[in-house]
């Protein structure tokens, strides 16, 4: 009985603290385009789809298409 005691105990002192945290940064400042010209090149980067055009790389969105940096 007391073995199930502790060791309940220690489940829910475990389950209560996590040691894992997560940061999560953004840039101050997002550029958001509704539409991309008729000039845009798809370019392919590790493996993702790019849309280039004007020297920015840019991913589709919802919202519309985001410049980044890849």
């Amino acid at each position: 009985m007391r073995t199930l005691l502790i060791l309940l105990s220690a489940i829910c002192m475990m389950s209560v603290s996590s040691c894992a945290t997560r940061v999560v940064t953004r840039p101050e400042t997002v550029t958001v385009i509704k539409t991309r010209p008729a000039n845009y090149k798809i370019v392919k980067v590790r493996g993702k789809r790019y849309y280039f055009w004007n020297g920015n790389h840019c991913r589709k969105t919802r919202r519309g298409y985001v410049i980044v940096k890849p």
